[in-house]
């Protein structure tokens, strides 16, 4: 097994990946130790998300039309695979 070259560049980091990584270090202090976890405390903070751009609204709704037809699409072949396994149709 050949091993992997080191890289020896620098990755770069966006600001949502330095805000996920103090995010999920502080998490654990938002989480109150209790005995019984169904009555700990969590503490939850609000981040603000910028509204879409009409570019990604339309990218959006194209994506989940796909995935809505996609989605209708394997109900319908499970419907029909069914419908061959009961009458033994092949």
């Amino acid at each position: 097994m050949m091993a992997k070259p080191s890289s020896r560049r620098k990755k770069a980091t966006s600001a949502a990946e330095i805000n996920s990584k103090s995010l999920s270090n502080s998490a654990n202090e938002d989480i109150s130790v209790e005995e019984n976890p169904a009555t700990a405390t969590i503490t939850v903070s609000a981040v603000e998300v910028e509204e879409l751009t009409e570019e990604e609204q339309s990218d959006r709704l194209h994506l989940e039309r796909r995935v809505e037809r996609a989605v209708f699409v394997i109900s319908s072949t499970m419907s029909i695979t069914l419908c061959r396994r009961r009458f033994d149709v092949v």
